[in-house]
């Protein structure tokens, strides 16, 4: 073993092996290593020595230099050369020059292997998160296959691959009761570097997870033929989706249905007990909402353009479908919409008519 050399072929070649395994980049594990030398080296022979270290890979050796300043008095030999000792190595050295000279103790070898297998360990987790960082914050926004690990005080931590995705209480889905190897999509919401790794937070909730699905399964949003331009959501229950097609020749809504509405069938699947009502959207407002409050029959809408707001008409045997269980559907196909809906039954609106008529009367 050369003076200074470090006794591990197995050492580089696990570096080696990491490197290519953790798609790790070998340049961050040998700047780790000199990092971890120079550590080592002033811990245990002068910790406000001036040093550098190199390693030589191929044959396992390790250099100390010390960087020495040329004074014309030393008062601090760790740092410092006189001028004349500096002519000894080279004559051309000046005042102010900074001379390198090899330090590398004769038992360094063991305490550099032994500190670089420690500090290089770390970098390596580091890097590697850093890594997982990068390949997962690319992946916001997106939907990924997911597996129930474990749940911890309704916490439940999801297998995303390379890393553990947190789903948490308030991304849950009410209606739905998950268990250890569940396989579920989730929405990925957001990628953190708190904590000691990249924390991954997903979503059974957002909106986004529907958009995410349905282009899974609906070629003709994928190609932007049918265009999804709102989602309302209410994650377990009822989601409405508004829908448009830039052909004349295909139909937005039968698209996302699906042949015998196994398009839709398959989202509805992965959302377990969750109702869809897909809408054709419409530059115009009242064709629009009227779309929106879809099961119910809608007989007219009046709308307000400054108040944003929409007055609408239905027959009486479409009132409590169209504002729905504890009023679901009208609140959904407002925020839909993003109009102010206020609905009421044909009879509702004769009577205030004729209520309105009898009072004019009375004043006359």
């Amino acid at each position: 073993m050369a003076n200074g050399g470090i006794d591990s072929t197995e050492f580089f070649a696990a570096l080696d092996a990491l490197s290519k395994e953790r798609r790790i980049n070998k340049d961050i594990l040998f700047n780790a290593i000199e990092a971890a030398l120079i550590s080592a080296y002033k811990k245990n022979f002068g910790k406000n020595a001036n040093v550098r270290a190199t390693i030589d890979p191929d044959k396992g050796e390790v250099e100390v230099l010390s960087r020495k300043t040329v004074v014309e008095t030393v008062e601090d030999p760790q740092c410092e050369m006189s001028l004349e000792e500096a002519r000894t190595i080279r004559p051309q050295y000046e005042i102010g020059d900074l001379v390198e000279v090899q330090v590398t103790p004769k038992n360094f070898g063991r305490i550099a292997a032994q500190t670089a297998k420690q500090v290089v360990v770390q970098h390596l987790r580091e890097a590697e998160r850093g890594v997982i960082y990068d390949e997962y914050s690319q992946k916001e926004n997106e939907i990924l296959t997911a597996i129930v690990q474990r749940i911890e005080n309704k916490q439940v931590f999801v297998e995303l691959g390379r890393t553990e995705g947190l789903l948490e209480p308030s991304q849950q889905m009410p209606t739905e009761e998950l268990n250890v190897n569940d396989r579920i999509k989730v929405y990925v919401l957001e990628v953190s570097r708190l904590g000691r790794g990249p924390q991954v937070f997903v979503s059974r909730t957002h909106p986004g997870l529907v958009k995410r699905l349905f282009e899974l399964e609906v070629p003709e949003i994928v190609t932007g033929v049918v265009q999804i331009k709102s989602i309302a959501r209410e994650a377990g229950f009822r989601t409405k989706m508004a829908v448009v097609s830039t052909d004349p020749l295909i139909d937005a809504v039968g698209s996302c249905v699906g042949p015998r509405g196994l398009r839709v069938e398959n989202v509805v699947n992965e959302l377990k007990t969750e109702k869809i009502d897909i809408v054709k959207w419409s530059a115009d407002p009242a064709e629009y909402i009227a779309n929106a409050l879809n099961p119910a029959r809608v007989l007219s809408v009046f709308v307000s353009e400054t108040e944003k707001a929409a007055a609408v008409v239905v027959p009486d045997n479409q009132l409590s479908l169209a504002i729905g269980k504890e009023g679901q559907n009208a609140r959904l196909a407002a925020k839909l919409t993003g109009w102010k809906i206020d609905i009421k039954s044909q009879s509702q609106v004769e009577a205030e008519a004729e209520q309105l008529n009898q009072s004019e009367v009375e004043e006359v």
